[in-house]
């Protein structure tokens, strides 16, 4: 039978990797980005002519609660909610504004809250679905200059493991992947140089890249059932 996936962020880096691994693996698509609809688009109809799945694209801000209940409005079916959009801020606390702030948890910690919400009731009726959110190390041990991306993230994984253990009775499972240093564009704020350092001190000696995320999404679908509630770490041995 057709299985049916929802992909936020989806217009590059991890999402864009996970998007093209379930397309791959036979999953007619949703894919959700807010400001790069023409790559989207195109992203959409190379994946459907390729792996003979339906592909749609939406232009949806995930951090507005109106414009997520629009992009509901076109989903009759859910298998896989992937909660992948998410912002970044590098900079002391008490310089950051309070906008940047509230933008940030919007998109990182509401969409959470808003996907679920709509999603939930969609695979109540299956009694079956996977839930996977995108956290980071940093919502495990926090960093310096990145607060406000690390309380987003502690909340991500508090939320994982809350969700799921409300949903266990209803063979939905609900997991988390905590990554490390992925080559995305979000990092690309930091210099040759601090990405050097930070490759030196990981174990594995490497950054790590989209792909291998998407790897691990796919290996969690295909997971026991018995594994709920779950933040498993990827990270080269970093943390």
């Amino acid at each position: 039978m057709s299985k049916y996936a929802l992909i936020t962020g989806a217009s590059r880096g991890i999402g864009y990797a996970i998007a093209k691994q379930l397309a791959r693996s036979g999953y007619n698509l949703y894919l959700t980005c807010l400001n790069s609809g023409d790559i989207l688009n195109s992203y959409s109809k190379e994946l459907a002519a390729q792996y003979g799945i339906s592909c749609t694209p939406y232009v949806c801000d995930m951090g507005n609660w109106d414009d997520v209940r629009t992009l509901f409005d076109e989903i009759t079916d859910l298998d896989v909610l992937i909660n992948n959009a998410g912002v970044s801020y590098v900079g002391l606390l008490s310089e950051m504004p309070p906008e940047d702030w509230h933008r940030l948890i919007a998109v990182n910690v509401d969409s959470l809250f808003y996907t679920g919400k709509l999603s939930i009731p969609i695979m109540l009726k299956k009694h079956s679905g996977k839930i996977i959110n995108i956290s980071s190390v940093w919502g495990n041990v926090g960093a310096s200059m990145e607060v406000a991306y690390s309380a987003s993230k502690g909340a991500i994984n508090s939320f994982t493991k809350a969700l799921a253990k409300e949903l266990a009775p209803s063979n939905i499972q609900v997991n988390a992947i905590a990554c490390g240093v992925i080559d995305t564009d979000m990092n690309r704020c930091f210099s040759a140089q601090d990405m050097e350092t930070l490759r030196e001190e990981i174990p594995a000696d490497r950054i790590g890249q989209p792909d291998e995320v998407a790897q691990l999404v796919l290996s969690i679908l295909n997971a026991p059932s018995y594994m709920t509630g779950q933040v498993i770490t990827l990270d080269g041995g970093w943390i």
